[in-house]
């Protein structure tokens, strides 16, 4: 399915397990952008089955600019037990060097808003690397505020599976 937008030559489109190939790709390129090219362990077969298996994890939209793929944007549901709704949480947007610089992110990033809004969900969300000061720029400019007072908390790895034992 096609989504027309505003901008002249973007489109959007909702992945199917056929863009796999393409996401691993920008998941990479994502990856050398933000210097952490060896955290990347992910393969086609993953993504086939957290994406398109019989339990989809997340979402994901291709940016098309004049029919080449230009970006995408990973994105799952979150709950807000003080709003009582869901929310969306993006979890990467990324645009290829080549197409920056023409409204492809913002158009990301604006399908998403609308998306969230006529899912009835009371928040729009993502993490944004403190070193990167033109996200951040580009993200207040469009009226995003940062959360302060909260740090994000993980466990992955050995420390995930340490945790899981004590139950």
């Amino acid at each position: 399915m096609t989504i027309e937008t505003k901008i002249p030559g973007i489109t959007l489109r909702q992945a199917t397990k056929n863009d796999v190939p393409l996401i691993l790709q920008f998941i990479r390129g994502l990856a050398d952008y933000v210097n952490k090219s060896k955290q990347v362990v992910t393969n086609e077969q993953m993504l086939h089955e957290t994406l398109f298996g019989d339990r989809q994890y997340a979402e994901v939209i291709i940016a098309d600019y004049k029919h080449k793929p230009a970006g995408f944007a990973i994105f799952f549901h979150n709950y807000s037990t003080f709003q009582g709704q869901p929310g969306i949480y993006l979890e990467d947007l990324f645009v290829t060097p080549e197409f920056r610089g023409k409204w492809i992110g913002k158009t990301l990033l604006t399908y998403l808003a609308k998306l969230a809004v006529e899912r009835n969900c009371g928040r729009f969300e993502w993490l944004t690397l403190d070193w990167n000061t033109d996200a951040l720029e580009f993200y207040r400019s469009m009226g995003a505020i940062p959360l302060t007072g909260s740090t994000i908390q993980r466990l992955t790895s050995d420390a995930l599976e340490r945790l899981a034992e004590q139950f």
